[in-house]
């Protein structure tokens, strides 16, 4: 049971997914390795970084954006690639990304991540079946009630689902700070495998209770806005990236900020959001080498604090 003393599997696991995993890409050094984050309550790795699909893949019917998001989907997994979030929030998103991983042919390696996002929560095995078909997924590795909307009635739907095998995790979220009392109270009553959270250099607020409950709980962390959406990545730009950055094979600010976040013993991937391959490329790079410890996070907080 969740939560009783002593160890179990579950524990066990937990204990041990704040290790980073290092493993060799093709083509790569062994220094420049592949970081792998294992999700607690079943030991499977998945990259450090996912990729987001807030506002950036909502492109509507244009062929063209289309296949740009397309493009980028290609080389999100060409670089190593897996975890794909979205949302039914995210306007065209969803079609979006079934329409370039039907172009992709659904790449194997895919770890799908969607959220139920509807009220009343009876609506919901609807909206998931809906957004299952957009993907064009048999199903989802993850789903996350988003925003904790009706969370009660959708989260006893997303366990039967899990006990069914029609889904393989399940999670909550939150942005930007919102809510986390309640936000904890789940954490701590309910079987959860993954939380999403804002977190990112400037904004750490799950630092001081939620990152470390999901330490205690087993439970995997994706972090959201990584970048504020935009500014915080546009502002640190005007700066020259610190020379020492590349003790921690940091090649640009991208990789600064998602190592910053993806370093942290209970984070299990972020999910950046780009427009452009280039940007797609850069983050992924941020996948890659050497980890901060916790005396480079130290100082990477403070240098972008007193920029």
């Amino acid at each position: 049971m969740r939560g009783a003393p002593g160890l179990n599997r579950r524990t066990l696991i937990g204990a041990m997914a704040a290790a980073v995993v290092l493993r060799p890409a093709p083509g790569r050094s062994q220094s420049r390795a592949l970081v792998d984050k294992r999700i607690p309550s079943s030991g499977e790795a998945v990259p450090a970084v996912g990729l987001g699909s807030w506002i950036t893949f909502n492109v509507g019917d244009d062929p063209e954006a289309r296949a740009a998001c397309a493009e980028i989907m290609k080389q999100f997994f060409a670089a190593g690639g897996r975890m794909i979030d979205s949302s039914p929030m995210y306007g065209s998103a969803q079609a979006v990304i079934g329409a370039g991983l039907g172009t992709l042919g659904t790449p194997p390696v895919l770890f799908s991540a969607d959220k139920v996002w509807i009220s009343p929560g009876a609506r919901g095995p609807d909206q998931i079946e809906r957004s299952r078909r957009l993907w064009g997924v048999p199903r989802f590795d993850l789903l996350q009630v988003h925003n904790l909307l009706a969370w009660e009635e959708h989260l006893d739907t997303l366990l039967a689902m899990k006990a069914a095998g029609r889904v393989r995790y399940v999670g909550i979220t939150t942005s930007e700070g919102r809510r986390h009392r309640e936000f904890e109270q789940i954490m701590r009553s309910r079987p959860l495998d993954f939380v999403q959270v804002t977190y990112n250099i400037l904004d750490r607020e799950v630092e001081e209770r939620i990152l470390p409950l999901a330490r205690e709980r087993g439970i995997a962390v994706i972090a959201n806005r990584p970048y504020r959406e935009g500014p915080l990545i546009r502002r640190l730009k005007k700066h020259p990236l610190p020379a020492w950055a590349a003790d921690a094979d940091c090649a640009d600010w991208a990789q600064f900020l998602l190592k910053f976040i993806v370093s942290h013993p209970a984070v299990t991937c972020a999910i950046p959001a780009t427009t452009r391959v280039a940007h797609v490329r850069e983050n992924m790079g941020a996948a890659y080498g050497r980890v901060p410890d916790e005396a480079a996070r130290r100082r990477m907080a403070a240098h972008v604090a007193g920029l």
